[in-house]
């Protein structure tokens, strides 16, 4: 385990990783790594090329940008086109596909779209611009939600009644689930956002790693810290042995962000999910309690998504697990960052981004 900040960059150390990886392997092992970050991570700084071919890298659906429904791009580029709302929202969302464009084509045909770096950003706009509804597109992991609910405990503090959230909130262990609950999985183990782990904590964890069979290791997203996990993960399942770990220790702690948890809690509770590409997850997301309810952008505006429609885009098939970004069709040609077909070629977090970034010539030749 990485124990000083320091230590993460050695490429010494690298290659001994590499090494003891090598020497631990002895069949095939399919592991996913949870969060996007960790496939960026994993993708450009070439560790696919170096590991044994007996690890293969399985990219999950930790994207928030990517799992985003289309149906709630929709919801926010139509409140957008209203005269009287402000749509703002991170910068990474304006440009993610719906059924009619994005939020920054709809900017371009005289939607009012800000950018914010924070979600205590656009309640500051509600209170400096009382003239206006601000709408708050919030989406994300455990990572985001505690800093979405603090700025919704705030808004009604202040007394904000132009201030809402539209919100898609979902949550890692019930899409861990559904990955090992489809019979087409190959996953054998996991490497766990050491980011999400940090605020959620690592509790939910055991229970899919003894019911599933399938270890689980929590990692951070330098080079060194992914590899510490490879090599743990593979340990595991070499021994046969089904535990959760934890190798991001300067960062993660078994219980989480208390504090956090507890401010997400009282404005947020459990409800089912839709997930693009990977359909409803029961369980798997937040919705904002009654309590707050003032500030629901779905019944200020009296707003309900719709079914999702089917699309050539093969996104859901990567975020699964069961094809590589390059192995779809469109991959580099159809859809490319500055066109993109789905959401996974969008995200900063993107398995395909990532791919088109940082490993699409040495695919292609």
């Amino acid at each position: 385990m990485i124990r000083h900040i320091h230590e993460y960059r050695q490429p010494d150390l690298v290659k001994k990783l590499i090494h003891q990886i090598d020497k631990e392997v002895t069949r095939d092992w399919y592991i996913m790594e949870i969060c996007g970050g960790q496939t960026h991570s994993l993708v450009k700084n070439g560790i696919l090329d170096i590991l044994p071919k007996q690890v293969n890298m399985i990219h999950g659906p930790g994207c928030p940008v990517c799992v985003t429904p289309q149906s709630i791009i929709d919801l926010a580029i139509e409140l957008a086109s209203r005269k009287d709302v402000v749509l703002c929202t991170y910068g990474d969302m304006v440009r993610v596909p719906g059924k009619n464009g994005s939020l920054l084509s709809a900017k371009a045909r005289g939607g009012q779209v800000k950018i914010c770096y924070s979600p205590l950003e656009a309640v500051q706009w509600a209170k400096s611009h009382p003239e206006k509804e601000i709408v708050f597109l919030a989406v994300g992991f455990e990572t985001t939600s505690p800093a979405h609910a603090l700025a919704l405990s705030q808004a009604r503090n202040l007394g904000l009644p132009n201030f809402s959230m539209l919100q898609s909130h979902v949550l890692v262990p019930p899409a861990m689930k559904a990955i090992l609950d489809d019979p087409n999985h190959i996953i054998n183990g996991f490497l766990a956002a050491g980011h999400v782990c940090a605020i959620s904590g690592m509790h939910d964890y055991y229970e899919i790693a003894k019911n599933y069979k399938a270890p689980i290791v929590a990692t951070g997203f330098e080079p060194v810290d992914l590899l510490w996990g490879i090599l743990k993960c593979v340990e595991m399942l070499e021994k046969n042995q089904f535990e959760v770990t934890n190798q991001y220790g300067r960062a993660v702690d078994i219980s989480g962000n208390q504090a956090a948890q507890q401010i997400s809690t009282e404005v947020f509770e459990l409800s089912d999910k839709e997930w693009r590409g990977l359909g409803c997850i029961p369980n798997s997301g937040l919705k904002i309690k009654t309590s707050y309810e003032a500030y629901d952008a779905f019944k200020k505006f009296n707003l309900s998504p719709k079914k999702e429609e089917e699309s050539k885009c093969e996104a859901g098939l990567v975020l699964k697990g069961l094809k590589k970004p390059n192995e779809c069709p469109f991959f580099g040609h159809a859809c490319t960052p500055g066109q993109p077909m789905g959401a996974p070629m969008v995200s900063s977090e993107g398995a395909c981004a990532a791919y088109y970034h940082y490993h699409y010539q040495s695919i292609n030749t």
